[in-house]
Formats: C-alpha cells, structure tokens, sequence
C-alpha cells in the first residue's frame, strides 16, 4: 500500500487534504495508509491522528521523514515556507504534493521549479479547480460539440483585502483557464479604479490555440463566487464552482438548456476538486506514474499573477 505523510494540520489542510484523504482511505482501504502527520503544534497532529485516522503524529518534520517510509507527502504550510520545504521532499526523493502559489516570490518559485526539473522527483501541485467534477463535466459537453472560442471567469470575494490577493487566490482563475484553454500567449491586465483602497482587476487573455478569456478579480465585491464560462459557435458552458449561491452547470445550445446539474447535498471535498485532486496522486503512485499538474505544469499560472501584480 502506499504509505502517506501530511505536512501542516490548519484549517486548509484539513477540509482540502485530510478530509479527502480519510474519504479515499475508507472507500479504498487497500491502496493507501495514512502514516503520519506532523504539526509545529503537536496537538492538532495528534487530533489528526483521532479524526483521520494517522498512524503516528510528530512535531517535526525531519524526525517524521526519518522516521517514517513514506510514499508519498503533501505539504500544506505558509507560502513562504511551500518553496522550502518542497524542495526538501523533491531533493530526499519522496514523491509530494505542494500547494499554490508555490512560494512568496518569484526567486522562490523560481528555485522550487528548478529543483523539480534537476531532480525529477515525481511532484504534484494543489490546484482543486482542475478535478472539479461540474467543471470537467462541463469541459467533456463542449468538446462534444465544437470548438471554444471564449473562455471567462468571474471571481467575486468578500472582504479580501490583503495586498497578496491577485497571486495567492486569484492564481486559481488564471490556473483554471489555463486549464480549460491551454497555454498563455499574450496577457493585457488592468486595475479598476485605481484609486480604490483594494484593487479590483480585469485581465484579457489570449491563448496559443486562437482562443480568447477574460478575468474578471473583485476581492471586495461582498459577496463569494466563481463562475467559469466556455463559449463557442451556438454554445455556452456555465460552472459555478466551488463558490456560490447554487453549485452546479448548464449547457446552453441554440438558445435551449440543454444540460444541467446542480449540487444536492455532495460533501464539499467532492464538490471542489479535491477528493478528486487526492485520488489522483494516490493512483498515480499506485500505478507508479508521474502525477499531475506537476510543478512546471503550474508555474506560468503562478508567474503570470506574481507580473500581474507588479505591473504599476
């Protein structure tokens, strides 16, 4: 069986990573042990441990990667931690997942990606959007019918002041359509109203296969959603998720509804990716297989918000 370790037991660790895990783990009993977890407050780990269904609990992480054979780790620390500690992982040779934005600034980032390309320990990168089942629900229907032309998101928040805005959470619209479209070719971003106290941002994209996109960032538009949207000739995708109101998509088809599904109920791991997003690197190790998006999968999401941001 593959034997796990969990680095960071906070609040994102726990709804994004170990609530998925001990939900995989009890459907596929014989694929995966949940070995150890390890927490600067040894306390929560241990709480993890009760939860989730660990092994053993640590306090620190050179003893636990010492002491425990792992398989497999994932990573969920500070941003400014997320460049060091993956390359600690990468460089002992345990296959990892690590979390966006991948580190607090390009130098980071940059030294994180170049220890992935040297070493070509198997990594991974947390980025849910990508296993939302609305959304790749939504992907299959128009390939189904035709070509994209235009591919949008709008991601509305409430209250998210922090200056860290545009490449710490917004990175996951940009990643998304990434996602959906294909690789970047040219980027046009500009503040709305300027003079605000936190900036609102629109940014243009225009992707190598001739496909265009929009995002649209309010961090203070009081309220929580994103909605992606997939346009081509007579069609129209609409996913709201994992934010909003009613969850789900509709497929719009010469001037009909002609798909839809909307959430009843779905545990919220499942909902936004990332139940999906753990079974991945499981069956990837599993099957002994890189998993993905890898590290440099990722990156030109990550770099374009962090030039996005320093733009005057």
């Amino acid at each position: 069986m593959i034997r796990l370790g969990l680095i960071g037991c906070g609040e994102h660790s726990e709804s994004g990573h170990a609530i998925p895990l001990a939900r995989y783990k009890a459907a596929h009993p014989d694929e995966v042990t949940l070995a150890a977890v390890c927490d600067l407050h040894v306390e929560r780990a241990f709480e993890f441990c009760g939860k989730y269904g660990f092994l053993a609990a640590y306090q620190n992480l050179d003893e636990m990667l010492t002491q425990e054979n792992l398989d497999g780790c994932i990573a969920v620390v500070p941003p400014e931690r997320i460049s060091e500690v993956g390359i600690k992982l990468l460089k002992l040779g345990v296959p990892c997942v690590v979390e966006k934005p991948l580190g607090s600034s390009l130098d980071e980032v940059k030294a994180l990606q170049s220890s992935a390309v040297a070493v070509q320990t198997w990594n991974m990168v947390s980025v849910n959007r990508r296993f939302m089942p609305f959304l790749n629900r939504a992907i299959a229907w128009t390939k189904g019918i035709g070509s994209m032309r235009y591919v949008r998101c709008s991601l509305a928040r409430h209250k998210r002041s922090e200056p860290e805005f545009i490449w710490a959470t917004a990175v996951h619209a940009v990643d998304t359509l990434r996602y959906i479209a294909g690789d970047v070719l040219s980027v046009d971003s500009r503040i709305l109203t300027a003079d605000a106290a936190v900036k609102w941002y629109s940014i243009d994209l225009q992707f190598e296969n001739g496909i265009s996109g929009r995002i649209d960032v309010f961090p203070t538009a009081g309220m929580v959603e994103e909605t992606y949207e997939l346009f081509g000739e007579g069609f129209r995708a609409s996913v709201t998720c994992p934010f909003g109101l009613q969850l789900g998509w509709r497929g719009f088809r010469d001037g009909c509804v002609v798909a839809e599904e909307t959430a009843h109920g779905e545990p919220e791991d499942i909902l936004n990716g990332c139940y999906d997003e753990a079974a991945a690197f499981i069956q990837a190790l599993n099957a002994k297989s890189p998993p993905k998006p890898s590290i440099p999968d990722v990156v030109p999401s990550v770099t374009l918000c962090i030039a996005i941001a320093d733009r005057k």
